[in-house]
C-alpha cells in the first residue's frame, strides 16, 4: 500500500508543478497588462494637455 501511495505522490508533483507555472506566467501576463494600460492612459492625458485638447469623455463607447 505504502507504494501505491507513493506512486500517487510521484504522479501528481508534476501536474501541480505545471500548474503553478502555468498560474505564475498569465498573472504575470495580466499584471503587465494593467501596467501597461495605465502608463498609456497616463502619457495619453499629458499629450491631451500639452496639446489643449479636452479630456475624453468616460462614458463614450
Amino acid at each position: 500500500m505504502d507504494e501505491y501511495w507513493g506512486a500517487v505522490v510521484w504522479g501528481l508533483i508534476p501536474t501541480i508543478v505545471v500548474a503553478g507555472l502555468l498560474v505564475f506566467v498569465l498573472r504575470s501576463i495580466l499584471r503587465m497588462d494593467r501596467t501597461e494600460r495605465k502608463v498609456y492612459a497616463k502619457v495619453e492625458a499629458e499629450e491631451r494637455r500639452r496639446r489643449g485638447l479636452p479630456r475624453p469623455d468616460e462614458n463614450a463607447g
